[in-house]
């Protein structure tokens, strides 16, 4: 058969050769020991933690080394786009602070290696499919689906491994007359890879985290172009990643079964293959079993999860650097100030089976970089997710950023050095500002005292008070106050005789703070009171009597 005359008569386009795309798409001018890696996510429109997983993995890989992360857009299925899904990866990795250095819709000066959208690199992809005919590589099918699916029916039957290859390959060997004649009469086709591997010979792949893999040889012969001249992802990331010079592909474990497939296309397109790093599955706790995490059952698999509740993104990050290299919760302990960029993060480092995502851990790493925040960074970062997910009263009160600053100060510790080390989410950080507000302050007023008692001490205090008062003088009219009402004015009275006392001078405090706040528990009642001022303060004290 006249394998160059066929390759003609099925690509007759006009198209570079394959050799000049060499000099089109030279080598990268990196450090001994740089790695490329990428992120070649499909349009789809959902992002999700595994994503996040790998594309951290690729970024602490690329520029712990001094390489290059990039975006590349696998777009070969048109029926899977959604429109904006590439800004929405791009803002999701943002969020968490996971950026690009080049590729699809990055604005970078080493963008010189695109286009990093699959569906615009037609030619790249139909020249090589060009050559791999003319060598006798690849040929056309003209199998229907009906065929296809009766195929696979038969296989299944039998037991056998389902496929395009040996027997059931009836296309390989057509011969020259009955391909042509097929054309003529208009037959739609698709291009496939004429395997030259052997499903009965094994051999031993090395693994950059699972180490030696063995695994048999490809025998499939898969479609490299479908019948829309659009390439399969199999044939598209082999060039890709030999023209974009990836030296590293992290993925997923589900990809090793493809691997076989992968090896030979690299060889049959003379190619070097990259290096190939499987990781494995995050799991999770289902009673006392281990499982995968599903987009169907979990919801913490999606990255809106994480917005959506408000993790802190740093938090995120650090809990999923643990789960990524085994030493990296002891570096941390180490520098628990320190950046986590300065971590020496290495691939072999990486576990070799199932990842169990503890999402009670992810809360205490939150908890404790929520902590850390200052005024101004606190309120960045809950500004934030009420501008995206508050309720309207939310973001008018965090249109008033002095007032929020001095709230934030008290709440959550920010203005001190007694923090507050229990928030895990900007959702829980937000619910307990609302007291400061009169449009979302609902108290529930659970007084542990007759009617008479607590307003006779919500009176005689609102009488009292001054917003001039310090800590010190304002707790003096509060003790003060106390014997005015049956409680002791000093713990050490009521401690030597309770029955004498209807409570003490804390009980006092707690009704007070209870109109004011409606709540039993609250920070220093004093500063809040000063930051309400004081008509919002005997507004409530009155409010507050029953």
């Amino acid at each position: 058969m006249d394998t160059k005359k066929l390759a003609e008569k099925l690509i007759p386009d006009e198209l570079p050769s394959p050799e000049s795309y060499e000099e089109l798409y030279p080598a990268r001018q990196l450090p001994a020991g740089a790695e490329v890696t990428r992120l070649a996510p499909s349009p789809t429109g959902f992002i999700h933690l595994g994503n996040l997983f790998s594309a951290l993995a690729d970024e602490r890989v690329a520029h712990t080394t001094g390489g290059i992360f990039y975006l590349r857009i696998e777009d070969t299925d048109e029926k899977r786009k959604v429109d904006g899904a590439v800004e929405s990866v791009i803002r999701s990795l943002d969020y968490f602070g996971i950026k690009f250095d080049e590729g699809a819709e990055i604005d970078s000066p080493l963008n010189k290696y695109g286009p990093y959208y699959q569906r615009r690199r037609a030619g790249l992809y139909r020249a090589f499919a060009k050559k791999l005919i003319a060598e006798g590589l690849a040929y056309p099918c003209f199998c229907t689906s009906g065929e296809l699916d009766a195929v696979r029916e038969k296989q299944t039957e039998n037991k056998e491994i389902t496929g395009y290859y040996g027997t059931y390959a009836k296309c390989r060997n057509l011969s020259e007359e009955e391909i042509y004649k097929k054309l003529e009469e208009g037959m739609p086709y698709v291009i496939r890879l004429k395997s030259q591997g052997n499903a009965a010979n094994k051999f031993t792949f090395r693994d950059a985290i699972k180490g030696d893999i063995t695994v048999t040889e490809n025998e499939q012969d898969i479609v490299i172009l479908k019948s829309d001249g659009i390439p399969t992802y199999h044939f598209a990331h082999a060039i890709d990643d030999h023209f974009m010079h990836t030296t590293l592909v992290i993925r997923g474990e589900e990809w090793l079964s493809s691997l076989p497939v992968h090896i030979e296309l690299h060889k049959v397109l003379g190619f070097k293959p990259p290096r190939y790093a499987h990781t494995s599955s995050l799991m999770k706790m289902d009673g006392d079993t281990k499982r995968k995490l599903s987009k169907r059952k979990d919801p913490e698999l999606s990255l809106d999860y994480y917005r959506k509740a408000g993790y802190f993104p740093l938090a995120v990050v650090k809990y999923l650097m643990t789960v990524l290299n085994s030493n990296f919760e002891e570096w941390l302990l180490k520098n628990p100030d320190g950046d986590y960029r300065d971590f020496k993060f290495r691939i072999d480092k990486m576990g070799k089976s199932g990842a169990l995502f503890d999402l009670d851990k992810l809360n205490d790493v939150s908890k404790t970089e929520i902590s850390k925040l200052s005024a101004d960074e606190c309120y960045g970062f809950l500004s934030g997710w009420v501008s995206e997910f508050g309720t309207e009263a939310d973001k008018a009160h965090f249109a008033n950023r002095e007032y929020l600053v001095k709230i934030l100060n008290l709440v959550m510790g920010t203005g001190g050095k007694k923090r507050r080390k229990d928030i895990e989410r900007a959702e829980q950080g937000v619910r307990l500002l609302d007291y400061f507000f009169d449009d979302t302050f609902k108290p529930v007023y659970g007084y542990r005292f007759d009617r008479e008692t607590v307003n006779i001490v919500l009176k005689e205090f609102a009488a009292a008070y001054s917003p001039d008062d310090d800590n010190s003088v304002w707790f003096a009219k509060v003790k003060a106050l106390a014997p005015k009402v049956g409680f002791a004015g000093e713990m050490s009275e009521y401690k030597a005789h309770p029955e004498n006392y209807k409570g003490n001078v804390s009980d006092v405090a707690e009704i007070l703070r209870i109109a004011v706040t409606g709540s039993a528990n609250s920070p220093d009642l004093c500063t809040i009171m000063g930051i309400l001022g004081r008509e919002r303060s005997l507004a409530r004290l009155e409010k507050g009597m029953i």
